[in-house]
């Protein structure tokens, strides 16, 4: 198919997006059960950290290079004449890695969309809080029978807590509680969610990293927990209780909106509160080789593509690769 300069350079980028996140997305696949399990061994914050950040790595990594040497490359050192055939290969591979791309777009618009109607109707019974809240700010108080608890929305987050959970818990609970909602608030959860639901699959609707998302969801749940009750054991007995009570009333499961509920899965009960009323140990000190020779690692990658970057000379050989995917 013989296409112009602009459509080829489009086709060339989708096609190339395909080929080396498929890469970086099995390479990241191969390790992703070592991670979790090394994530087992970290303090929450740091495990829900190592896990966002490798769920994210193969979009972001793949982007850097399509962006920083795929598009430069063509520019630069393709002629930009009438016309020039694309090879079928990469027309597969262009419309594989589009069709990624429109099912991640979709699937957080969606998400999106279905989060301001919750929002929308949240208001609509909306009523005075009447009650002080010392740890968040701009809480939507529901007049519902059905228990929730969440910091709802990406740019502007909100509280929403109904009152059958007012009503149950004592003052410490809910401060507990609140605490616990502050610190997804604080985290930026809800945000990270939503990139997750962004991130482009290998293929369409093959969602293979879908552990570490399940291993990010539940560390978060527990870095929250450890940020609301910050060393203090009344403060892990509240929230221990206050989990127990709300799960009592019948806590609704987390909708597919983005947002962090006090509690998204009620087989993680047992343990969180279990993890309240025990400080467990964590293996730290064997990984801080393995930090550091991610941040040098890091370092020496970012410098290196920054070189590449500047020198135009050396997209040389990534032209030559893109002749031979259109081809």
């Amino acid at each position: 198919m013989v296409l112009p300069y602009y459509l080829r350079l489009l086709c060339l980028c989708a096609a190339a997006f395909f080929v080396v996140h498929a890469v970086a997305w099995l390479a990241i696949r191969s390790v992703s059960a070592t991670s979790v399990r090394v994530a087992g061994t970290m303090r929450p914050g740091q495990a829900a950290r190592l896990l966002f950040w490798l769920r994210i790595a193969p979009t972001s990594v793949t982007l850097f290079l399509v962006i920083g040497f795929c598009i430069p490359s063509y520019v630069w050192l393709e002629p930009d004449w009438a016309g020039e055939r694309v090879g079928w290969l990469c027309l597969t591979a262009a419309a594989l890695g589009a069709a990624t791309w429109l099912i991640a777009v979709v699937r957080g618009s969606v998400a999106l969309t279905r989060t301001r109607l919750y929002l929308r109707n949240c208001r609509s019974s909306e009523q005075p809080a009447n009650v002080e809240f010392p740890y968040v700010d701009d809480v939507m108080v529901l007049d519902k029978g059905v228990a929730v608890m969440a910091v709802t929305g990406v740019v502007r987050p909100r509280l929403v807590v109904s009152r059958a959970v007012l009503d149950t818990l004592s003052e410490e609970q809910k401060n507990a509680a609140f605490r616990h909602e502050e610190a997804h608030r604080s985290s930026h959860d809800n945000l990270k969610r939503l990139l997750f639901l962004v991130t482009p699959d290998v293929l369409p609707f093959a969602r293979g990293l879908s552990p570490m998302e399940r291993g990010w969801a539940k560390y978060s749940e527990w870095a929250a927990d450890d940020a609301a009750v910050d060393g203090s054991q009344d403060r892990a007995l509240s929230l221990a209780s206050a989990l127990v009570k709300v799960a009592k009333l019948g806590l609704q499961p987390a909708p597919r909106h983005v947002l962090s509920s006090l509690m998204d899965d009620k087989r993680e009960l047992e343990v969180r509160v279990d993890r309240l009323l025990r400080e467990p140990a964590y293996a730290e000190r064997p990984l801080q080789p393995l930090a550091a020779f991610a941040v040098r690692a890091a370092v020496i990658l970012g410098s290196v593509g920054a070189t590449l970057l500047l020198w135009p000379e050396s997209l040389g050989g990534i032209h030559q690769l893109l002749e031979r995917l259109v081809q």
